[in-house]
């Protein structure tokens, strides 16, 4: 009579050992599956910009441009830096503050665009600050800029020339 062969244990042995990491995997995937189903796991940040306004300069003044960013994902994104290619890239964030009831333009690093929110620029807060804007500019041209974010990249975006003032 033939003895067992010691073979077929150690392999029971080892399909048990895979068994483990394999139940597990499949558990964790399980988990992250129904998690991102759920709605729970969120979005990624998302930046559109809109509106893009830029305002006509005079003569060889430095001009300033508006826009609209919304985020539509779950995570707060930054932007981070702006260029204005058209005008040797040359266009920073600048901030209005006003100390003792005179206001001033101060450079900001960043800002900060709310999760599901918007960053709306304005005159009277946050803007793009464009020196040595393209020459000959009239109202209704439009004026190409990249716009950086920390978590989105790069966007790029037209801001349309308008009066200083009137809003268009």
């Amino acid at each position: 009579m033939k003895a067992p062969s010691p073979l077929l244990p150690r392999l029971v042995e080892t399909a048990f050992s895979a068994l483990v990491p394999m139940v597990a995997c499949a558990v964790t995937l399980g988990g992250l599956v129904a998690w991102t189903a759920s709605g729970e796991a969120g979005r990624p940040a998302g930046v559109t910009v809109e509106e893009g306004r830029m305002l006509l300069p005079f003569g060889t003044d430095d001009s300033a441009a508006f826009f609209r960013v919304r985020n539509t994902g779950d995570k707060d994104d930054e932007l981070i830096g702006v260029e204005a290619p058209t005008a040797g890239g040359r266009a920073m964030l600048s901030r209005t503050v006003v100390k003792n009831g005179a206001g001033s333009m101060g450079m900001v690093d960043s800002a900060t665009v709310p999760a599901r929110g918007t960053l709306e620029m304005s005159p009277h807060d946050l803007d793009v600050m464009v020196s040595a804007p393209p020459r000959g500019l009239r109202v209704g041209d439009r004026v190409p800029f990249v716009l950086r974010f920390r978590e989105s990249g790069t966007v790029r975006a037209e801001a349309v020339v308008v009066r200083p003032g009137t809003g268009s």
